[in-house]
C-alpha cells in the first residue's frame, strides 16, 4: 500500500515507518492529534523550534532537516529530509492526490503582466466552453466560485487543496501566477505544468532576492523544472527572455514579440482611450485594452491559446469581448470631463508603461497628474526611481503613502523625494494621507485632464502598522469627483 512518505525519495525515517496521518501542517499552532508537522525554515522563524509544541499537541510524525537534540519520542515518526520546504510541497501534492496531473496547468511568471495574463486566460477558456481554475493576486477561482486571494502564489497545502477542488468541480484547466518567492521557497515543487509563460523582468523584490542576478535565476528556475511535454513561451523583446529557455527541458520552446521575428507576433494598428486594434500573426482584432504592455499581454495569451490547441479565429473573437482586469488601467470618468486611471503599477517599469500609454493618448494641453507611493518593508532602492519616473512623465506629481506597513510613511516619502531634482520638486507635492492626495489631484485637475492613481489597483485596503484598513482607490476617486 502506498504511503505518503513514499513521495519523499531518500528520506530517513526514525520510529514508526508508516504512521496514520490525519492532516499535514506547517504551523505548529494548527496541529491536532494524528497530524504530520513539517518543520520549514522561513525568513522570520524556523519551524524546527516548534517541533516540541507540535508533538505536545499530538503530532504523529515530524518532517525535519535536523533531528531534535532532546530524546526522541518513540511513538512519533521522525522523517529526515534535505529540504523540508520541498518536502512540504511533495507531501501536499501526494496528500491531495496529485491534482495538477489531472489538470492542464499553465503558470505565468515575470515582474509585470502576470495577473492580466492568468485572468484573461481563465476568461478566454471559460468562454471557449471549458471549466477552469484561477490562482492570481486578485482572486482564486474554482469554476465560477470566487475565493479571496491571500498571496500571489499560496503555500503548497492551499495550492494543492485548491487544485483538488478544481478537479472535483470538473475543471479542465488551471491558470496561475507563479511568483519568484514561490519558486525559491519551493511552493510549486511537485506540480506538473502543461506550460509556462514569461512576461518580463524588471526592478522588483530586491529586498528578498538581494541581487538582480538572483531574481533572474529564480524566474529561470521555473522553466528549468518544466516537464519535457510542456510548452515554454517567452517574451523575446525582454533582454532576459531567451535566458528562460536556455536550460528548459520543455520540447516546445516558443516566443512572442512586438518588435522581433517570433512565433507569435503582435502589432498595434490603431489606439484610442477606449481600446485598440491589434494584429496577431497577420490577423486584426479590436480589443478593449490599450497600451503596449497590454499588447504584449494579449500576444502572450494568444500564443498560449495556440499552444493549447485552440482555433485562432475563435480565440480572437473572444479576445475582442474581454474586459481589463480589476484595478489594471481601470478608467473612472467625472461628469465634467476629468478622467482618472487606477492602476496596480508598483514597479518603475510598470509605472513607465502606464505613463507612456497615457501620454501617447492624452490631448494637447491636457495635464497628467500622477498620484503614487511605495510600499513599506519592501525594496527600498526603487523608491527614488519611482519618483523620477512619475516626475519625468507627468505635469504634476503627488507623492503619497501606499501600504506603509511597519515603516514611517514620511521616511518612505523622503526616500522617494531624494530621486528628484529642483525642477521636478517644483512640480511635486508630498501628501502622506492617500485620501487627501487623491482629493487634491481631483481638485487640481481641469476638464480633459487625466489623473493616474498608481500602486494599489484592485486592493481594497491600506496596511498601516500591521493593520489592514478599508481603502479602495476607486472608491476614493469617485468620492473626490462627486
Amino acid at each position: 500500500m502506498v504511503h505518503i512518505f513514499d513521495s519523499l525519495p531518500g528520506a530517513r525515517i526514525t520510529g514508526p515507518q508508516r504512521p496514520g496521518i490525519r492532516c499535514i501542517q506547517f504551523n505548529s499552532r494548527k496541529v491536532e492529534k494524528g497530524d504530520l508537522f513539517v518543520a520549514v525554515r522561513g525568513t522570520q522563524v524556523d519551524g524546527h523550534d516548534y517541533i516540541p509544541d507540535a508533538i505536545a499537541q499530538g503530532a504523529s510524525a515530524i518532517v525535519c532537516e535536523t533531528l531534535p537534540a532532546d530524546e526522541l519520542d518513540p511513538a512519533v515518526s521522525y522523517v529526515l529530509v534535505d529540504d523540508s520546504a520541498a518536502a512540504l510541497a511533495l507531501l501536499a501534492a501526494a496528500y491531495y492526490g496529485h491534482p495538477s496531473q489531472k489538470l492542464r496547468l499553465v503558470g505565468v511568471t515575470g515582474t509585470n503582466g502576470k495577473t492580466t495574463i492568468a485572468t484573461l486566460l481563465y476568461d478566454l477558456f471559460t468562454a471557449l466552453g471549458h471549466r477552469c481554475g484561477l490562482i492570481s493576486t486578485v482572486v482564486y477561482r474554482v469554476g465560477e466560485e470566487r475565493i479571496e486571494s491571500t498571496h500571489t502564489t499560496p503555500d503548497p497545502l492551499t495550492l494543492n487543496r485548491l487544485m483538488a477542488e478544481m478537479v472535483d468541480a470538473g475543471c479542465d484547466y488551471c491558470f496561475m501566477e507563479v511568483s519568484s518567492h514561490s519558486i525559491v521557497q519551493k511552493r510549486i515543487e511537485g506540480l506538473r505544468f502543461t506550460g509556462g509563460i514569461f512576461t518580463n523582468i524588471t526592478h522588483d523584490h530586491l529586498d528578498y532576492h538581494k541581487t538582480f542576478a538572483e531574481y533572474i535565476k529564480a524566474k529561470q528556475g521555473f522553466f528549468n523544472a518544466l516537464p519535457k511535454e510542456a510548452f515554454a513561451l517567452t517574451n523575446i523583446d525582454d533582454r532576459n527572455g531567451e535566458i528562460m529557455l536556455q536550460n528548459s527541458p520543455a520540447r516546445r520552446k516558443v516566443t512572442y514579440s512586438l518588435r522581433n521575428v517570433a512565433d507569435y507576433h503582435g502589432r498595434i494598428v490603431e489606439e484610442h482611450l477606449d481600446g485598440m486594434e491589434i494584429e496577431m500573426n497577420r490577423q486584426q482584432v479590436w480589443v478593449q485594452f490599450i497600451g503596449r504592455f497590454n499588447a504584449y499581454n494579449l500576444t502572450a495569451i494568444y500564443g498560449a491559446a495556440m499552444e493549447l490547441g485552440q482555433e485562432s479565429a475563435e480565440v480572437l473573437r473572444i479576445l475582442s469581448t474581454l474586459h481589463p482586469v480589476s484595478g489594471r488601467f481601470e478608467q473612472i470618468r467625472a461628469t465634467d470631463g476629468r478622467l482618472a486611471i487606477v492602476d496596480y503599477a508598483h514597479t518603475p517599469d510598470a509605472l513607465q508603461n502606464v505613463i507612456d500609454t497615457i501620454n501617447e493618448l492624452r490631448k494637447e494641453g491636457a495635464q497628467l497628474i500622477t498620484v503614487v507611493g511605495c510600499g513599506g518593508n519592501r525594496d527600498t532602492t526603487k523608491r527614488p526611481v519611482m519618483a523620477q519616473v512619475a516626475a519625468n512623465g507627468s505635469s504634476r506629481v503627488i507623492l503619497t503613502s501606499d501600504n506603509p506597513r511597519f515603516e514611517d510613511p514620511q521616511v518612505i516619502l523622503d526616500e522617494m523625494r531624494a530621486g528628484l531634482d529642483k525642477a521636478q520638486m517644483a512640480r511635486t507635492l508630498t501628501i502622506a494621507d492617500r485620501r487627501e492626495a487623491i482629493r487634491t489631484a481631483a481638485a487640481l485637475a481641469r476638464p480633459g485632464d487625466i489623473i493616474l492613481v498608481a500602486g494599489k489597483g484592485h486592493e481594497p485596503y491600506q496596511e498601516i502598522a500591521g493593520i489592514r484598513h478599508h481603502f479602495d482607490d476607486r472608491e476614493e476617486v469617485r468620492a473626490a469627483f462627486a
